[in-house]
């Protein structure tokens, strides 16, 4: 039987521009025949891959996603003094074992023609098996070659939890076992413009009094609705198995989407926004989401609309439980101007989904 942990999350940003379209605006998305702001789940996981609860906390236990895998050999290589051509040869075939290569340029190591996402561990051995090429060990054919260094479970909570593709070797990918969506607005929001100009400090008075440069861009506001689901077993069956790695990764999960924000236009607006309302839902119940709640768009008239969305959510909740039945075991929420409930203890919720060692 598969344990859920689910989140439901209602933040307000401020006017600002976190996650950016092709044209450099905000993201959008039309819902219930309503525009609304959007954030992508792809920035949304970078983002929390990048606060302190994963730099720091999963420190050691973290993946690198890059093109720059023979770069980074050879580096290392160099470092110990490692010939130069040696090094350059030897670093691209084992970066070669994570995908193809592109043709190098500007006298640089090839890159990767994918971001490969690679474990502490896959780099210790990818370096390992680096020394051996160099010393001119006999290395076994190309199949079995991988094996020295591709892993089909490690101790990278972020690969374990977002998953990795390796186009050229299916054996090791891994299937995500936490699902993010694209966070939405609750509300009907529009893109606005923001017309600025600035002033050349050194222009003289008796120059053009006009500014010395002029121009636009998007911004927007709003709640957004952000849902994520983990797959606590296939959690812990990545992390091979490490129960006690797995609950501290759920746990940095959970203070991580708290406080995570794509970080575009960042220094422009300086968004650094809260969710306001955390619900956490564990058990062994099928997973739903509750974005069906604003797909009739919470009016703009409301006074509170953080409040509204808050009610909204629950009543979804409520209707879908009466439906089919409860959706989970066992819930908690963190909800702004209440007692009791801190980040860290809906944290520690969250992660006790995951069970001991049998």
């Amino acid at each position: 039987m598969t344990t859920f942990v689910q989140f439901h999350l209602l933040t307000p940003y401020p006017p600002s521009n976190p996650n950016r379209d092709d044209q450099g605006r905000p993201k959008q998305a039309v819902i219930g025949g309503q525009p609304r702001l959007r954030l992508s789940s792809q920035s949304l996981k970078r983002a929390v891959r990048e606060t302190a609860f994963f730099m720091q906390d999963l420190a050691g236990h973290r993946g690198d996603r890059t093109k720059r895998i023979a770069e980074q050999l050879e580096k290392r290589l160099l470092q110990n003094g490692a010939e130069p051509a040696k090094a350059r040869d030897a670093a691209t075939k084992v970066a070669g074992i994570f995908s193809k290569l592109e043709a190098e340029k500007d006298g640089a190591a090839p890159l990767t023609t994918t971001l490969a996402f690679v474990s502490p561990d896959e780099w210790e051995l990818a370096a390992t098996l680096a020394n051996q090429i160099l010393a001119g060990e006999k290395l076994p054919v190309e199949k079995d070659l991988k094996r020295l260094v591709l892993r089909k479970a490690d101790g990278a909570v972020d690969i374990a939890m977002f998953g990795r593709m390796l186009a050229d070797d299916p054996d090791f990918n891994r299937e995500a076992a936490v699902q993010v969506s694209h966070a939405i607005t609750t509300h009907r929001a529009l893109v606005e413009d923001d017309w600025f100009a600035a002033v050349d400090d050194l222009k003289t008075r008796e120059e053009d009094a006009g500014a010395g440069h002029l121009g636009e861009t998007g911004f927007g506001s709003g709640v957004y609705y952000l849902y994520a689901c983990v797959n606590a077993d296939l959690l812990v069956e990545n992390l091979a198995g490490d129960r006690g790695l797995a609950k501290q990764g759920i746990a940095a999960l959970t203070k991580a989407l708290a406080i995570a924000t794509p970080r575009g236009k960042q220094n422009s607006f300086a968004h650094h926004p809260r969710a306001h309302y955390i619900r956490v839902e564990r058990g062994a119940q099928q997973p739903r989401d509750l974005s069906g709640a604003f797909f009739k768009p919470v009016p703009l008239t409301n006074n509170d609309l953080v409040a509204a969305s808050i009610t909204a959510l629950k009543e979804m909740a409520d209707k879908l439980d009466k439906a089919y039945g409860p959706a989970c075991d066992a819930s908690a929420v963190l909800e702004l101007g209440t007692d009791g409930v801190t980040l860290e203890s809906i944290a520690k919720f969250a992660a006790d989904a995951v069970g001991a060692d049998a």
